[in-house]
């Protein structure tokens, strides 16, 4: 089974990003945009911006970790997809 790392950018004037991981991620999205999903992702509508496929899951938390944690990666990959 794969996991899979995800970012999020939400819509509007100022948006903002959101990284996560998941074994299932339409499913996973569909419960952010109906204000299901983690705390900080109620009240946005969100788009899939970037996506990672990893064969396990501490693969996948660690590489979640990092995005997270690393700014500039993270600023890239959202100016990238506009």
């Amino acid at each position: 089974m794969s996991y899979f790392v995800y970012m999020l950018k939400s819509s509007g004037i100022n948006p903002v990003t959101y990284v996560g991981y998941t074994k299932n991620i339409i499913k996973r999205i569909n419960l952010h945009n109906s204000g299901k999903g983690a705390k900080f992702t109620k009240g946005r509508t969100w788009k899939l911006i970037y996506k990672e496929s990893f064969k396990s899951k501490s693969k996948a938390i660690s590489r979640e970790y990092y995005i997270k944690k690393n700014r500039t990666l993270r600023n890239k990959i959202k100016n990238t997809y506009r």
